[in-house]
């Protein structure tokens, strides 16, 4: 296994990201503070540059290759927010970016993706493995940008954390728990290396949709595992059937645990973030609010940080979900 990163190496990826991605702020609402009888700051990564925190990983992977590996071109495979980070870093690098998503994929992240100029190949995420498709593009000698389990894209989603925990500072508060939406585990581990060197006492939990908590799975375990085929979910970001090498490592240490939550919570938090933070979350975006509600964490006089992770989501599935409040 390739060696994790450490917080230099997430200091080193915020300076390469400096001017060129969004400080997300930390921001609340009243009436859920009151709700939950707790301090709740999120961290609106929905606002980010291509609309989900996945432009950090894949702009510091970029950044980290060698001009001449860069000149091989790069590919990857995503159910679209890391197609899109991966995207818009190649078109400022000016590369080409090739990028195997799901059939069913939401549209916006397709056509988003091909706005950008990458190359779309699709595949069935049920039938296909996605490995074996970008594999003859790696075997051409281009460069595969992977989702979550390197140690650069580990290292620019936990800027997220370095943000988080400085402005936490500014605002005078202590936290008492981070809560992360979780697929693959890059965006947890990432932040959990932040938050534990900042504030050792902080918990970090990660929130999967029910029947892909394969970290949660994991956790209890002590080793990976992998979900049981057959299930489906709307939160389209959070697919993933087994944790990363590296993240699961990271996770392993850092986390107090994970939660898993339904695809009604979740569809409930997204209506959640649109009355009370005026924000559009995607599914898998608003998993980390949804566990609010679960009762496994102690949110009662608590401080507590919870990242939205992304906001690209088709027309109709949002109107879907929020007509039906």
């Amino acid at each position: 296994m390739t060696t994790p990163p450490g917080i230099a190496d997430i200091r080193a990826a915020a300076l390469r990201l400096s001017g060129l991605i969004v400080e997300t702020p930390l921001i609340e609402s009243p009436e859920l503070n009151k709700r939950f009888g707790a301090r709740i700051l999120f961290k609106p990564e929905t606002l980010q540059r291509t609309g989900s925190f996945k432009f950090r990983g894949a702009y510091n992977k970029l950044s980290s290759l060698s001009d001449e590996e860069r000149s091989r071109d790069v590919v990857a495979f995503s159910s679209g927010n890391h197609a899109q980070g991966v995207a818009a870093s190649a078109a400022m690098f000016g590369v080409k970016a090739v990028i195997a998503m799901p059939t069913d994929a939401p549209a916006m992240k397709v056509g988003n993706v091909r706005k950008m100029g990458a190359e779309v190949v699709p595949f069935d995420r049920f039938r296909d493995d996605r490995v074996t498709v970008v594999r003859p593009y790696v075997e051409r000698g281009m460069i595969l940008v992977p989702p979550f389990d390197d140690p650069a894209i580990i290292a620019g989603q936990g800027t997220i954390g370095l943000e988080l925990m400085a402005q936490a500072k500014a605002l005078g508060v202590s936290l008492d728990a981070v809560v992360i939406p979780c697929g693959g585990g890059g965006l947890s581990s990432g932040i959990s290396i932040a938050v534990k060197d900042a504030s050792p006492g902080t918990a970090v939990w990660a929130v999967e949709p029910e029947h892909f908590d394969d970290t949660c799975r994991s956790l209890a375990k002590g080793v990976r595992v992998s979900i049981e085929p057959g299930h489906t979910s709307i939160c389209d970001a959070l697919l993933t059937t087994e944790p990363g090498a590296i993240t699961f490592e990271i996770n392993r240490r850092n986390l107090a645990g994970g939660i898993a939550v339904s695809d009604s919570a979740a569809a409930q938090a997204m209506r959640d973030a649109m009355a009370h933070l005026k924000l559009v979350v995607e599914p898998g975006g608003s998993v980390g609010l949804a566990a609010l509600s679960s009762g496994e964490i102690e949110l009662s006089g608590k401080c507590v940080a919870v990242v939205l992770s992304g906001g690209n989501v088709d027309f109709s599935t949002y109107a879907e979900i929020m007509a039906a409040a």
